[in-house]
């Protein structure tokens, strides 16, 4: 275990600094900190609603995360096979979910600190009147639980190709159906011919209808359980799909 715990660190250091190499780093930062700023206070009434919370800066997460997440996922695995570099880390001696693993952790770690660069609004909700914090802290938590499902899925579907582009796409999409499975449109359209416990089944599908709970101070073990499960789902998946690129 001390030798897995090693190798993983390695890779998670590797990774991370990958990040900072580029203007990656900088631009998903700066971008999502002024989109969820900007939509906070420009189309959520933040003054218009005259309450000390933060309902309305949680309630775009899930909608930029859809987007965000996947531009990060999307080099995970797919610049590794389009550089040839793939054949030269499945061939160290290394097991195939320490390098899955070190990179989910590099990229959830780098989201982690992005919600971090976002907490002057939690300052600024406190200077503005009193909040309950539990919930605010519980709101955080549960986005980063969420980013990091969305991370998972899309660095799993970016394993299955060589282009970035591609693989954020298909991230994107999957992304976008799981947050929409539990929408009014969604719902609406099954509910004419579908059971009651076919319903309830796409609506707990949906990352928003989770994160909603979250957001609104129902924090609940089956919700985590929900997000914890799709995180290692995914993981698990993508060390599925290296093995079986690794063994073609």
């Amino acid at each position: 275990m001390t030798k897995s715990l090693g190798i993983i660190g390695v890779v998670f250091g590797r990774e991370f600094q990958g990040y900072f190499a580029t203007p990656l780093a900088a631009v998903f930062l700066v971008v999502f900190v002024v989109l969820v700023t900007g939509m906070t206070f420009m189309l959520g009434n933040f003054f218009e609603r005259n309450q000390a919370d933060l309902i309305s800066f949680f309630a775009w997460h899930p909608w930029l995360f859809l987007v965000l997440m996947p531009a990060i996922g999307m080099r995970l695995w797919a610049e590794e096979r389009r550089s040839g570099t793939i054949e030269l880390l499945t061939t160290l001696p290394v097991r195939t979910w320490e390098l899955v693993v070190g990179k989910f952790l590099a990229g959830w770690t780098f989201t982690g600190i992005t919600l971090i660069a976002t907490m002057a609004m939690w300052l600024t909700v406190n200077y503005l009147g009193d909040p309950d914090n539990a919930i605010i802290l519980g709101s955080y938590l549960g986005s980063w639980l969420m980013a990091g499902a969305f991370l998972a899925i899309s660095a799993c579907l970016s394993a299955l190709t060589k282009s970035q582009v591609i693989a954020f796409i298909i991230a994107a999409i999957a992304c976008f159906l799981l947050v929409m499975a539990g929408s009014d449109l969604v719902l609406a359209s099954v509910q004419s011919w579908a059971p009651a416990f076919v319903i309830e089944t796409i609506q707990s599908l949906s990352f928003l209808t989770q994160f909603d709970y979250i957001t609104r101070g129902v924090v609940e073990v089956p919700t985590l359980f929900f997000l914890g499960s799709a995180i290692a789902l995914c993981l698990w998946l993508n060390v599925r799909i290296v093995d079986a690129k690794k063994a073609a």
